[in-house]
């Protein structure tokens, strides 16, 4: 893909971060996406059209409203970064149209999960249970196949439903809330059930190193929930990009 088609894709991209933005600050407290318009949290003044341009208004207002000052969070100029470059690296990583449209998509739920996840440990229904039944349609058309997709949906939730039981059952505590079931349920309905383990093992990895990290530094505890949907989201959006190709060099060292 040449230089002017992947700009206009991490243009589009900062765009719908734009958006994202909106759904990470509304959906956990079940607001509409679509009305009011977007306001400063503090005065609760609009904002207008030109103080909304992605990154660049930000910049321009040095982080802060231009009616009452207060500062405004930095989370918004990094989801709208992090999502156009997300995009280009998936317009990078796929040639047929269809396919991109489908992982930008993807990506999109991915980071709004990842946001909602991080700021108030919820992850909407809206988002997960939609992105189930989303990844089944799509994947009538597309890779991975309607057939791999129920199976990763099935294979997703049953997974954590069983650790979730198993580790109740042990200790008294539940060891995730069933958002997290829900989440991997929607990434095995986008990636396939072989997917499905590949971000089960990234995500539980990265997820124990920062917690041994964390318990290391006397920041916090196992008992503390760290929010593993923000492991989940980093995870799938890696086996969205290169995940195949882990299963294909796993399954040649077996072989």
């Amino acid at each position: 893909m040449t230089i002017f088609p992947l700009f206009l894709i991490g243009l589009f991209g900062l765009m719908i971060g734009s958006f994202l933005n909106v759904c990470i600050s509304r959906l956990p407290a079940g607001q509409s996406v679509v009305a009011p318009r977007s306001r400063c949290p503090s005065c609760k003044s609009e904002i207008a059209w030109y103080d909304n341009i992605p990154i660049v208004s930000y910049l321009a207002l040095r982080g802060r409203c231009r009616r009452c000052g207060t500062s405004i969070s930095v989370r918004y100029p990094i989801v709208e970064a992090v999502t156009a470059a997300a995009f280009v690296l998936q317009a990078l990583n796929t040639t047929d149209p269809l396919v991109l449209g489908e992982r930008l998509a993807f990506t999109a739920v991915l980071v709004a999960l990842f946001g909602t996840d991080l700021e108030t440990h919820r992850l909407p229904n809206v988002l997960t249970i939609g992105g189930v039944a989303a990844g089944l349609v799509l994947s009538i058309w597309l890779p991975p196949g309607i057939r791999d997709a129920l199976i990763g949906a099935a294979v997703g939730a049953g997974i954590l439903l069983g650790v979730r039981w198993a580790w109740q059952r042990a200790t008294g505590v539940e060891a995730m809330g069933l958002g997290d079931v829900k989440m991997l349920a929607m990434i095995g309905a986008f990636l396939g059930w072989q997917q499905v383990w590949v971000v089960l093992v990234f995500a539980s990895v990265t997820g124990a190193v920062l917690g041994i990290a964390l318990i290391a530094f006397g920041g916090r505890s196992f008992q503390s929930r760290l929010p593993f949907g923000t492991f989940l989201a980093i995870a799938a959006f890696v086996a969205s990009l290169v995940g195949q190709r882990l299963v294909d060099w796993y399954l040649g060292l077996l072989a």
